[in-house]
Formats: C-alpha cells, sequence, structure tokens
C-alpha cells in the first residue's frame, strides 16, 4: 500500500514513525528545503492524553523527557502594570504537562524515520484520489492520501469546501536569547515556565527558559500586520511598542529587547464542528482538518493524536483502508469539536476587556 503523507509537521511526522515502527512504508513530502529551513516557534506543552501518548507509541517517550524544560509548568498570570494576578509553582514531579521547544520535538521525530521517509522540497500544489501532484510539475501515485499540511492544506479541497477564517487576533513571535544571563530582570518577568500578560484585548504570552519564547498578541484587523516591515527590527519594535503605549515598561522591555527576527502570524480557524463526507483513500489531519486559535493548548497535541490514532487503525484493518478511515474520523470529529470549544473559550478569556479575571478565576477553580 502506498501511503502519502502531505505535510512534515508534527502530525505527519507521528504518523510516519508509528507506522514505520509496526512496519508500514509511509512517505512524508514536506514544501521546507530541509529540517533547519525556517523557524519552528516556542515551546509546546504535552498531554498524557494525546501528545505524550503519541510520544509513546512511537517510542520516543523516554527521548522526549530528556529534552523537557525543568519549570516548564510555571505559570505567571500578570496585568499590563506588571502586577502579579496568579502565579503556579511548577508541580512536584511530573505535572501532566511537560514543556518542550517544537524545533527540539520536532528533530527528534525527524531522527527516528528512516531518511528515504521524508522527502524535502515537494510541495503539494494539489490532490486527486489515487495522486498527488506537486508544484514542481511532478507527481505520485497512493492509495492513502493523508493531508497533514496545515491551515492551507492542498489536500483538504478534496474532501471540503470550507476554508479558514481569521479570528481577530494577530501575533508576533519574538526570542530574547539567553535572557537569565542578558537581562536576568526581564527573566523574573517571565518566570521559568509559562507567562500570561493580558490586559484590554492584548496580550504578551510565552514560555522562559535559557530563551525566553514569546508573542505580542491583539486584537486588529486582518490587515494590520501588512502595513509593517517586519524584516526591520526597528519598525517591527516600534510598531509593537506603540500598541502597547501603557503597558508597564518591565514589560515591554520584552519587546525592546528582543532578538531581531521578529515573525507576524495572523491566527485562522476552520468553522468549529468542521468535518466532512468520506472520500475513498483521503482523509486530514491536525490544522488541515480542524485548525484553530492556540488559546487552549490543544493544536499540536490534537494533531499528534489524530496521528496517533490513524496509524492504530491502519495497522487494525491492514489493506481496508475504508474501514480504517471510517474509523479514525468518527472518533476523531467530536473530538476535535470540543477541541475547538475550548480554544474558543481560551481566546475570549485571554482577550477580554476584564483580562485577565477570567484566567485568574480558571486558573483558581482548576
Amino acid at each position: 500500500m502506498d501511503i502519502v503523507i502531505a505535510g512534515g509537521g508534527l502530525g505527519g511526522l507521528v504518523l510516519a514513525r508509528i507506522l514505520q515502527h509496526h512496519g508500514i512504508a509511509a512517505t512524508v513530502y514536506e514544501a521546507d528545503s530541509s529540517a533547519d529551513a525556517r523557524t519552528q516557534g516556542g515551546s509546546l506543552d504535552m498531554h498524557v492524553e494525546s501528545g505524550q501518548r503519541a510520544l509513546r507509541e512511537a517510542g520516543l517517550h523516554e527521548e522526549f523527557l530528556r529534552h523537557v524544560h525543568p519549570q516548564g509548568e510555571h505559570t505567571r498570570v500578570l496585568d499590563k502594570r506588571n502586577a502579579v494576578r496568579h502565579e503556579q509553582p511548577a508541580p512536584a514531579g511530573d505535572g501532566g504537562r511537560p514543556e518542550i521547544d517544537r524545533t527540539d520535538l520536532r528533530a527528534l521525530l525527524l531522527a527516528s524515520l528512516a531518511p528515504e521517509r521524508i522527502v524535502w522540497g515537494r510541495k503539494v500544489a494539489a490532490a486527486r484520489p489515487g495522486e498527488v501532484t506537486f508544484a514542481d510539475g511532478g507527481a505520485v501515485r497512493a492509495d492513502l492520501i493523508v493531508g497533514a499540511d496545515g491551515t492551507w492544506s492542498r489536500v483538504r479541497p478534496l474532501l471540503s469546501d470550507a476554508q479558514p477564517a481569521y479570528v481577530g487576533i494577530s501575533h508576533v513571535e519574538l526570542t530574547i536569547t539567553d535572557v537569565a544571563g542578558r537581562y536576568p530582570d526581564s527573566a523574573a518577568v517571565v518566570g521559568p515556565g509559562v507567562l500570561f500578560a493580558l490586559s484590554d484585548g492584548k496580550a504578551i504570552l510565552g514560555h522562559g527558559g535559557p530563551d525566553a519564547r514569546l508573542a505580542v498578541s491583539l486584537r486588529v484587523p486582518e490587515a494590520w500586520s501588512a502595513g509593517v516591515d517586519w524584516a526591520d527590527a526597528t519598525r517591527a519594535r516600534a510598531a509593537l511598542l506603540e500598541e502597547l503605549a501603557d503597558w508597564d515598561p518591565a514589560l515591554t522591555d520584552l519587546v525592546r529587547r528582543c532578538d531581531d527576527d521578529l515573525v507576524a502570524r495572523r491566527v485562522y480557524a476552520l468553522p468549529t464542528g468542521h468535518r466532512w463526507a468520506r472520500v475513498p483513500g483521503v482523509t486530514l489531519l491536525g490544522d488541515a482538518a480542524h485548525v484553530m486559535s492556540p488559546y487552549a493548548g490543544e493544536g499540536a497535541n490534537l494533531a499528534m493524536l489524530d496521528a496517533t490514532e490513524l496509524a492504530a487503525a491502519i495497522v487494525r484493518h491492514g489493506d481496508d483502508v475504508e474501514a480504517a478511515l471510517d474509523e479514525y474520523e468518527t472518533a476523531m470529529f467530536p473530538r476535535a469539536e470540543n477541541a475547538a470549544r475550548m480554544s474558543e473559550a481560551g481566546l475570549e478569556m485571554c482577550f477580554s476587556p476584564f483580562a485577565p479575571k477570567e484566567l485568574v478565576e480558571f486558573f483558581g477553580s482548576a
């Protein structure tokens, strides 16, 4: 059986790895020219029931634990005055959601695959049942096509006409390299784990550690980020500082002191409850199936769980692809809808006019 996985993100790599673990060959086609062609974003918290389950099924959990951040589950909630509204130290032992850099996690998965299982520099342009076509004009046949190619999936149109919509939030990713060594006061503001600094529909979110990996997130029109030259670090910082003009200097210093590679992104989501009618030989996982806002921490975990359950169904049903896909999609649709609703609620908590009040109450009740 020829299995083609479009996209070498976490979901696609987990699927390929678990299938390889069971002696089933699948080939990942990735648009990037190499593993380090672009930055992979900040830290991820791996949930026991999803991301960590995937790593166990892939035979990589012990290796994963060697890369997690000490104190990564420490949580700080601040307002724009830099007043601490909630602080929770990391739990002793395993708190259930250890943090790992996305780059380290992806590297771990890539290293676990046989080299021939991933083909770099092959961007999927279109798909039809039984065949995937690439931007360079080439094509491959497939008994099973798995769209793991993210928000703007080229496989999704085979199954659904749905398009992701802007959720009203844009964010700018930034890093402060060696934050503790260079700026110990900023390291103290961020803390060793997760940071939420919230007020007035604006946020500075991220994670501490040797490097602080943060995002300035704003309720702004979709076109806002297009009006800034993000390659010009001076102008980029000025645009963010204008938005945060009434925030405490200890928080705005996080922008002033960041590295020069600022990356702007808009946040999109598919309709909550997105699903499709069964199409022979084709399915989706991760953001291709159910992209949602990141404010419940479910996206990467859900993609990895999708991949785990799809792999298990393929292993169980052997050559009966349709039985495997029917089993996988039947469970995936309601699970993704529930996660999307959680993400909507998380967005409203973080960007409410009353923030961080609702988030503090949420952590208190938890």
